[in-house]
């Protein structure tokens, strides 16, 4: 059966770690739904928060391929009770008159406005991915012009 796991990859701050960890994936056939990559509160080293699809031999495949990598340090499996969040920027709009209605939308969800021309607006938001993707969908009869997602960042509760 297939599911979506997160992966929390802990790696050596060197260059070259996100191609080879890429290349990995990319020359078996598994596809990386999102991924994040930033510097940990240890400047030596980063964390990954990977976002794959696949059955449990194919999750137990990966894992096994990420820990012969040197620079892999440590692959967690994160639980569903993991802690996940997504940031967005979204641009939408076609016309100053659908601002208020675009700005409810944006006060129901809590989301900024960072950004102001005479015909759109832009929005930032972060929250679980569920989340996001209820803001997208009721922004879109409003005409999404340009939109980015960073991906999951995820840690495990303690």
């Amino acid at each position: 059966m297939q599911s979506k796991y997160v992966l929390s990859v802990l790696v050596e701050n060197n260059s070259g770690v996100l191609i080879r960890v890429a290349g990995l994936f990319s020359r078996r056939g598994y596809n990386i739904h999102s991924l994040n990559v930033a510097e940990t509160e240890n400047n030596k080293m980063s964390r990954m928060t990977i976002v794959v699809e696949g059955d449990l031999q194919t999750l137990d495949q990966i894992e096994k391929q990420l820990l012969k990598l040197i620079d892999v340090k440590e692959v967690l499996v994160l639980p569903e009770d993991s802690v996940c969040r997504e940031h967005i920027l979204i641009r939408a709009g076609n016309s100053a008159e659908e601002r208020a209605s675009m700005i409810e939308v944006a006060n129901l969800f809590r989301a900024k406005i960072v950004d102001v021309s005479h015909d759109s607006l832009m929005f930032e938001l972060t929250g679980e991915p569920q989340k996001i993707t209820s803001f997208v969908n009721l922004l879109k009869q409003y005409g999404i012009k340009k939109l980015v997602r960073t991906g999951i960042s995820a840690l495990e509760r303690s």
